[in-house]
Formats: structure tokens, sequence, C-alpha cells
């Protein structure tokens, strides 16, 4: 199993901590941000594919900004992917 951080941009949580298996997101911590909203979202992406969280969780937006946690869950998968594939 692996651990892997991402500092998120551009939003209220302050650190994305995942666990993953293979191609499994086994676990998902995040610091700060709207603990209620993020606790359903771990719930509901444990287990999951990377890919598939990643795909549904990229380019949902928090009110004005550009961006929002869960697109930031999804850009740390992106980043997780790219590093462990060099």
């Amino acid at each position: 199993m692996k651990e892997f951080n991402y500092k998120p941009n551009g939003v209220c949580s302050t650190n994305i901590k995942l666990l993953i298996n293979e191609d499994i997101l086994v676990d998902l911590e995040v610091t700060g941000g709207c603990s209620g909203n993020l606790q359903g979202i771990r719930a509901l992406v444990r287990g999951m594919k990377l890919d598939d969280v990643k795909e549904k969780l990229k380019n949902i937006k928090c009110g004005y900004k550009n961006t929002s946690c869960p697109d930031q869950i999804a850009k740390a998968i992106e980043e997780y992917l790219g590093v462990s594939c060099k």
C-alpha cells in the first residue's frame, strides 16, 4: 500500500492524503474543508478505482471558485498517477 500527500490549491482544505493499493483508492483523508461533505465523499469513493474517482470528481466547482475539494482530489490522483508511472 502506498500513501500519497497532495497540497490542494484554491480551496479551504490544506492536505489530501490518499492510501492506494495498485489502482484502488483504499482510503482518503482531507484536512480542512467542509467536514460533512468530505466525509460523505470519503465513504463513497473508498474501494473505487483511481480512474473512476478522478472522472467523477474532476471539474466540480465550489461556488464562484474555479475548483473545489472534489476537483482537488481528482488533481491529487492525476499527480499520483503521473508520479507512479515515471
